[in-house]
């Protein structure tokens, strides 16, 4: 009789730690926070560089989640990224916000910011937002300050 309660607790315990492996992938792959979302409504911005952008990434308002990106497609006539936002309808932004690409922390993942403006009439579902900044691309700052200091050492000569 003892056996089958070790037993017992033993399938608990590798259950439990099912769980948790499911509950970690799902937060890793952004699927958990994409279920507290209401209603939404799309707008589209465009961007020369998305970097690490992925779909489902979030959208911050001073640090506070009000959507997702609900997808990531490109446009073959300007040669940029056009990112589809779906917004949380309880939140509204003036007409004139702004909309960067950043990320959490030094290598973490990315995110887009929005910046409210100060136009009275708010976004609607299809309107784009026109003032965006595209993601930095740590590659690319690495090359420039390296590139810089070549450039600084020949001149030096």
């Amino acid at each position: 009789m003892k056996r089958t309660g070790v037993d017992l607790l033993v399938g608990l315990f590798v259950l439990l730690g099912f769980a948790a492996l499911v509950f970690l992938a799902m937060r890793a792959g952004n699927m958990s926070s994409a279920v507290g979302l209401g209603p939404t409504y799309d707008t589209l911005a465009r961007f020369d560089n998305i970097g690490g952008l992925k779909p489902r990434a979030a959208v911050r308002s001073a640090g506070v989640v009000v959507g997702r990106v609900a997808a990531i497609r490109f446009d073959d006539q300007s040669y940029q990224a056009e990112v589809v936002l779906a917004l949380d309808q309880r939140y509204h932004f003036p007409k004139d916000s702004s909309a960067k690409i950043l990320t959490s922390g030094l290598l973490g993942e990315q995110y887009i910011g929005l910046e409210p403006g100060g136009d009275e009439e708010m976004l609607a579902a299809g309107d784009r937002i026109t003032m965006t900044q595209s993601a930095v691309v740590l590659e690319n700052l690495v090359g420039q300050f390296l590139y810089g200091k070549a450039a600084e050492g020949a001149g030096k000569k």
